[in-house]
């Protein structure tokens, strides 16, 4: 079935017939909703790594502000009230649900007493218009990198597929440190640049640690209850659309830092351990390169990782990447399934060894293969001594895996949890 699907996609009339299919899929569902999106402030977020944190600090912010602001990301949406549980579990596999479920999620937040949507906004969802009838006031692009060339097929196929939401906002929000910035400041009339190097809002007098990061832009004094350097990118971009609605530097600075964290998203574990246990949703070669240095450096002992890469029609060409770049900032490598579908996970295993050993790493020494993730998280942990890491990646806030039989339930904070007590207890 994949196969004849793929000799469908390389017809030259498939655009013809599928991308007008998809308009009038998404047209159709926002008459029968009444174009909710048209009552609502809408900030969209779009990027390859960082969008749904991104969208969380906005969300947060905003509503401690007093902004009566929806949430719609890949781990939750709703959230008016501004609590997070109050949130909806987002139980889809995807992060921007189908035209008709968007739009009437959409058409229920407004009901909730919305004023403010943050809406993410994937690649995908804005090649296939899902997006249709939505007005996007604040467009705002977390980073562009190697990513969903399954899909595309050519990274400036995917990043113009990107673009088309500056194509439809009002103003920008643009990561100045990114190779693609240019290209979207084309797309928009205004727009404020935010990054460590470049940008009219920079982060500066930088303080990171294991579990929180310290910087001031301006006048403004930041601390965010979560590490690494691509979480001052996130939170870089919420500060230029506080700027953007008029929010005062204090409201800004309170709003973000009150986010105590993203299911999933650099969550750490505590059941006793003398060592520090933490979970990431990290599956890009990109996501890979901006956490592990991070962590790496606020490590006193080793750096235990464990991770694998996604099979069927998914991207194969970053396992060899993700390998290599774990290789070189990690002590210990583990790999294991994550959602292999129909691809034979050790020839997924195998691929990203490939990366692995060309950075140092020697099977059995420090590289070990575990195709079970639940017994590849106990073996993780039982590696670990005193003062090390372990960091999980990949699988973060998913509540299912998608193996050759279909998917099945698995959540992985529960599996270290219960790894953890069982360490601990014996």
């Amino acid at each position: 079935m994949h196969k004849i699907k793929k000799l469908i996609e390389k017809l030259p009339f498939y655009d013809c017939i599928v991308l007008p299919y998809h308009w009038l899929k998404s047209f159709f569902a926002a008459v029968r909703y009444c174009f909710p999106g048209r009552k609502l402030h809408v900030i969209g977020v779009t990027g390859t790594n960082g969008k749904t944190t991104t969208c969380f600090m906005i969300w947060k912010m905003l509503n401690e502000a007093g902004y009566k602001t929806g949430l719609m990301t890949t781990v939750a949406w709703g959230g008016v009230s501004g609590r997070e549980k109050d949130l909806h579990e987002q139980v889809e596999h995807m992060t921007t649900v189908s035209p008709k479920m968007l739009n009437h999620r959409i058409k229920t937040i407004r009901k909730a007493g919305a004023k403010y949507l943050v809406l993410e906004v994937t690649s995908h969802a804005l090649a296939q218009y899902r997006i249709l009838g939505v007005p996007i006031e604040i467009a705002v692009m977390t980073n562009v990198t190697h990513e969903h060339l399954d899909y595309h097929k050519t990274f400036e196929r995917y990043r113009d597929a990107k673009r088309k939401l500056f194509k439809k906002g009002k103003f920008g929000v643009i990561n100045a440190d990114d190779k693609s910035c240019e290209f979207f400041k084309k797309d928009i009339g205004k727009y404020a640049t935010y990054g460590i190097k470049n940008g009219e809002n920079r982060a500066k007098d930088v303080k990171m640690g294991i579990s929180k990061t310290k910087y001031s832009c301006g006048d403004i004094k930041m601390e965010i209850k979560m590490p690494g350097v691509f979480n001052i990118y996130n939170s870089l971009a919420a500060i230029c659309v506080g700027k953007r609605l008029g929010l005062t530097d204090e409201q800004i600075k309170d709003g973000i830092s009150a986010l105590e964290g993203v299911e999933g998203r650099t969550t750490s574990f505590d059941e006793g351990q003398n060592f520090d246990v933490m979970i990431d949703y990290a599956h890009t070669p990109d996501a890979f390169e901006k956490l592990l240095p991070d962590i790496k450096k606020a490590t006193k002992g080793r750096l235990i990782v464990m991770f694998g890469s996604a099979g069927g029609r998914r991207d194969p060409s970053k396992r060899e990447p993700q390998g290599e770049i774990a290789g070189k900032y990690a002590d210990v490598v583990v790999l294991t399934e994550e959602d292999d579908r129909d691809t034979p996970g050790m020839e997924i295993i195998e691929q990203i060894a490939v990366g692995a050993r060309r950075s140092g790493k020697k099977d059995g020494k420090d590289l070990f293969f575990e195709l079970n993730r639940p017994k590849a998280i106990a073996l993780s942990l039982k590696m670990a001594k005193k003062g090390d890491t372990v960091l999980f990646l990949g699988k973060g806030h998913e509540k299912t895996i998608e193996r050759a039989n279909g998917e099945e339930p698995y959540y992985e904070p529960y599996e270290i949890k219960k790894a953890l007590k069982r360490l601990v207890d014996k």
